[in-house]
């Protein structure tokens, strides 16, 4: 993804990347998305044991802290301790969020809006342990604002459009909503806008060998009309 989006700062966009693996400590969860069965011993902090979403996450083994890689193997031989748990918190989490809250918070200040965009990438086919939805075929470009809670839906459209118009597969929603990312930061009803875009890696890349393919600057070239085009879109006025 940073390869992809690498002529964003240029351009003048906030660019804020997580430098630690998802699978060591996933800033797209809340702190509260700790899977007990993890801590040795107790954990001493809130637990939501409520949402359906995050008991979700939780059974793929996809918390805070992720259980098993996306093919259900285990990644831990042991159980954690609360301690390393925290400092992972201490580390990771609260310092990518405080810089994404400040990048958002001064892009709204300067425009009056702010358009926040969460970049992932998806294998072509899902694996038994990434989402509720195994061995489903993943379109080109799926676009997640919780249902239209973290975005308005002209925005949203306006991406889409602009991924459909060049013959690419879009889908909205499905099957990746967006979790915490674009949770925490997305209230279009203050002008605050979050997407996020999950490409599929065969457009980009042999996802077996991991090496780039032809695919890439033509892909690289798409995102950069698609924020460029944003950078001129007030949501305001759509």
């Amino acid at each position: 993804m940073d390869r992809l989006y690498n002529f964003a700062p240029a351009l003048g966009c906030a660019w804020v990347e997580a430098l630690f693996p998802r699978s060591y400590l996933d800033a797209n969860r809340n702190t509260t998305e700790v899977d007990p069965a993890m801590i040795e011993g107790v954990w001493p902090h809130e637990v939501d044991e409520a949402s359906p979403a995050v008991l979700s996450k939780r059974r793929l083994g996809k918390g805070l802290i992720w259980r098993t890689t996306d093919d259900g193997h285990p990644i831990y031989d042991r159980l954690l301790s609360a301690t390393e748990v925290q400092a992972r918190i201490d580390r990771c989490w609260r310092p990518y969020h405080t810089a994404l809250g400040a990048a958002i918070e001064a892009a709204h200040a300067r425009h009056g809006y702010s358009i926040h965009l969460n970049c992932h990438s998806m294998p072509a086919v899902a694996a038994s342990h990434a989402t509720d939805f195994p061995g489903e075929l993943h379109a080109d470009f799926v676009l997640g604002n919780r249902d239209n809670t973290t975005s308005s839906p002209a925005l949203m459209a306006c991406i889409a459009e602009a991924f459909g118009k060049i013959g690419a597969s879009v889908a909205v929603n499905h099957p990746y909503k967006g979790v915490e990312l674009v949770r925490r930061y997305g209230n279009p009803t203050q002008n605050r806008h979050s997407i996020q875009i999950e490409i599929n890696r065969k457009l980009y890349m042999d996802e077996a060998t991991l090496e780039l393919n032809a695919g890439f600057a033509p892909l690289q070239a798409l995102l950069r009309d698609v924020v460029e085009r944003l950078l001129n879109t007030d949501p305001r006025g759509l």
